[in-house]
């Protein structure tokens, strides 16, 4: 009798991080508006206590010729040589993003045909069995794009899944807003595969939560901090402030149902890949996570950050953070075969998610 499950494993990474340095003197010009008003703090004061409050020092743009496809599909190309497999057995293709193509100064959006169609082309994947769509989920998007392959694996309808996490955030801020120094472009790419195991392995277990009935609009699109731009752009607007706490008290509670539903205890988990928001923020969340299990202190070398250099690259900071870990390029982490850990995250929706993975 075969007494095997399956179960979905990752078999590759890859991630494409602009070269692009943007540090903070880099906004040394700007000026930045709070309700229609221009804020009268030293610019100097404001980039420094930005700084202080998320642990952003830098963040990285694209080159102005490049498109969130065209990085995406490097990442994925990666991931596909890495897993070395036959990019020609994929068999779908999940891309996760929430501004599609924007060219360089144009504020517009462009998701036709969907990025994951663009990316299949520029692969130059010729199967049509490969079905290539986009999912729109906030930065939570990668994740979830997981947990969709996961389900995908698990009903047999798949063997091999390519998730991708990509934004060209650069592209959609608001100049004359402060929050625009969090954002940052980036992509990064995993493999899924089936795989028949005795034992658990690969994602254990999820959950994801929508809070939009009170939350949606902590992220949303609007008009420019000036008053003075009437182009009718659109722009990524954020309530700071209570996203802060909404994510600080719900992320636990999401992330603990997860480990309980695996069946493991806190203590089990040796990594916590969790979405580069915010540094105080995730530090914050990872403490609450801790007192949920009656513990007043965060193990160290658990949670990886890249936050400090990288900034918040949306949907691409996780599996780009995988990449990352995985290739020994975040000091002080590593990898270890029959560890768990944790992947999760929180945006606009707003959505949270985590999935259990054993490596």
């Amino acid at each position: 009798m075969n007494n095997k499950q399956l179960f979905s494993v990752i078999t590759g990474t890859g991630s494409y991080i602009p070269e692009n340095i943007i540090s903070g003197e880099s906004f040394l010009s700007s000026i930045f508006y709070e309700n229609g008003a221009i804020i009268e703090k030293n610019i100097t004061e404001i980039i420094s206590k930005f700084s202080e409050i998320t642990e952003i020092m830098e963040r990285r743009y694209i080159d102005d010729h490049m498109l969130n496809s065209n990085i995406a599909a490097i990442a994925a190309q990666r991931a596909i040589d890495d897993a070395g497999i036959d990019k020609e057995t994929i068999d779908h293709i999940i891309f996760c993003h929430n501004f599609g193509d924007i060219e360089k100064g144009s504020n517009r959006m462009d998701m036709l045909p969907a990025l994951a169609a663009k990316v299949k082309q520029q692969l130059e994947i010729n199967n049509p069995e490969c079905v290539a769509y986009d999912l729109i989920f906030g930065c939570p998007g990668w994740v979830q794009g997981s947990i969709q392959a996961n389900y995908l694996i698990q009903s047999g309808d798949a063997k091999t899944v390519l998730v991708i996490g990509a934004e060209t955030l650069s592209r959609i801020i608001d100049p004359h807003d402060r929050d625009s120094m969090i954002f940052s472009d980036g992509a990064g790419a995993v493999i899924f595969r089936a795989q028949e195991s005795a034992e658990p392995t690969g994602v254990i277990a999820h959950k994801t939560n929508t809070y939009a009935g009170n939350y949606s609009n902590l992220l949303v699109m609007g008009p420019s901090g000036n008053p003075t731009v009437t182009d009718d752009n659109l722009y990524l607007k954020m309530n700071g402030r209570k996203l802060y706490e909404f994510a600080v008290v719900n992320v636990p509670q999401v992330v603990k149902s997860a480990i309980d539903k695996a069946g493991i205890s806190i203590n089990d988990i040796k990594t916590v890949f969790i979405h580069q928001a915010n540094g105080k923020m995730d530090n914050a969340i990872m403490k609450r996570l801790f007192k949920l299990y009656d513990m007043d202190t965060v193990p160290e070398n658990l949670v990886p950050m890249t936050i400090s250099w990288l900034g918040n690259s949306s949907v691409a900071t996780i599996p780009t953070l995988l990449d990352l870990v995985r290739r020994g390029q975040v000091e002080g982490y590593k990898i270890k075969k029959g560890e768990y850990a944790i992947f999760t995250s929180v945006g606009a929706g707003m959505h949270i998610n985590a999935f259990v993975y054993k490596f």
